[in-house]
């Protein structure tokens, strides 16, 4: 009796297992939704349709871009999706059309409403050798719309690894509202005479992590709008290009603060600038504080350190009208190597809002001139900032007015 008892028990049991779905993760192959993958056939549709159904798909899914070279227009990969997603490329290399005439938006690759993304390997080639030196495209109107590689929009908790984006026609990468993202180990490619190819462009966020990383562009290597908040940069190489820029701020009216910035045991080499915080002048009111600049190995670098509140491009604002945004507790700190400019720091802030709480330690900045060699020690400029000076520095740091 009780053995009839536990035997229709263990047949009843194993019928409600079998009832159980089993939830197997969706992996989609672009293949399977008709990509050519012959680099002159729009594979674009192919990964838009994967996309879809790996985002409408069993949790956590996939979109598997196999090894090979794609052709792909511009696309839009929306979520929400059901679960986690992922871009898988390892080996595979995507590439724009060359020609401006084909794009009707300004990205080419745009990830938006996505939480728990990753990416994970890929080449992103924008093919932008022919848009770089067009007058048209790159004069202070910028009258053309030219696409970035790689937008992200409202894309949190996000982990974006081992890929590389190469010859953007405009920035490489633009993040948006993009939440507790990381990225590591990312390759940016481009010549130094690239024109406007920011390497990683920053705005409106709290939270990122970029690590490991090499960027090589003709603009900012990393660049930070309006509301970024707690981002940290650490063994970041950088070079050719134009440094790693705070701003430019206050162009715009209710700006966002720029609140938390950490970059740390980075590289910078061959730039036109360093380590600088910029912002217009007769700006509107903002804010820049809690910015740290920490271990940073300078090499012919022009303007290493800078602060610079009289940021005038292409003499497109009035210059000579105070910034009225607010920086306070910056720190340089063992910053070293060599200057290819005379004036290794120049901390130029705001008569309408000096600088509060900046510190300079432990700086050593050598003159290399453009040509080579010496050429005599570097100086500091300054003006209305009283810096609190750490340790020995080279140069001597001004302390108020100008030296």
């Amino acid at each position: 009796m009780y053995i009839g008892g536990y035997i229709r028990r263990a047949v009843c049991c194993l019928f409600v297992v079998t009832m159980v779905p089993i939830n197997r993760a969706a992996v989609v192959n672009i293949k399977s939704k008709g990509a050519v993958g012959d680099g002159k056939t729009d594979d674009g549709p192919a990964i838009l349709n994967a996309w879809k159904e790996a985002c409408e798909g069993a949790s956590p899914s996939s979109v598997l871009i196999p090894p090979g070279t794609y052709m792909s227009l511009s696309i839009v990969l929306s979520g929400p999706c059901k679960g986690p997603i992922e871009i898988q490329a390892t080996g595979a290399t995507i590439k724009a059309p060359p020609e401006l005439a084909k794009f009707k938006t300004d990205s080419w690759i745009q990830i938006q409403s996505v939480d728990r993304f990753t990416m994970n390997g890929g080449t992103f080639d924008g093919q932008g050798q022919q848009i770089w030196h067009s007058t048209k495209c790159h004069d202070s109107q910028l009258t053309c719309q030219l696409p970035v590689n790689l937008r992200l929009s409202h894309v949190k908790n996000s982990l974006l690894k081992d890929f590389t984006s190469a010859n953007s026609k405009h920035f490489h990468i633009a993040l948006w509202r993009c939440d507790g993202s990381n990225f590591v180990n990312v390759t940016i490619n481009a010549p130094g005479n690239s024109t406007n190819t920011d390497g990683i462009h920053i705005a409106r966020l709290n939270g990122l992590n970029i690590t490991n990383s090499n960027i090589k562009t003709g603009d900012d290597c990393i660049s930070f709008g309006d509301g970024s908040k707690n981002v940290r940069i650490e063994q970041v190489t950088c070079g050719p290009g134009h440094g790693i820029s705070i701003g430019s701020l206050g162009k715009y009216p209710n700006e966002e603060p720029v609140q938390g910035i950490w970059i740390k045991n980075c590289t910078i080499s061959g730039t036109n600038n360093g380590v600088r915080i910029k912002t217009w002048p007769a700006s509107h009111p903002g804010v820049a504080s809690d910015i740290h600049f920490e271990d940073i190995l300078m090499n012919k670098v022009g303007n290493p350190i800078l602060i610079d509140q009289e940021y005038c491009p292409h003499y497109t604002c009035k210059k000579g009208a105070p910034s009225k945004v607010k920086i306070s507790n910056v720190s340089f700190r063992k910053i070293r190597g060599t200057s290819t400019t005379k004036v290794a720091m120049k901390l130029a802030c705001s008569a309408e809002a000096p600088c509060d709480n900046v510190e300079v330690a432990d700086i050593n900045l050598k003159f290399h001139g453009p040509a080579g060699g010496g050429g005599g020690p570097t100086k500091s400029e300054c003006s209305n900032i009283k810096p609190k000076v750490v340790g020995e520095n080279i140069p001597q740091v001004c302390l108020g007015g100008t030296s």
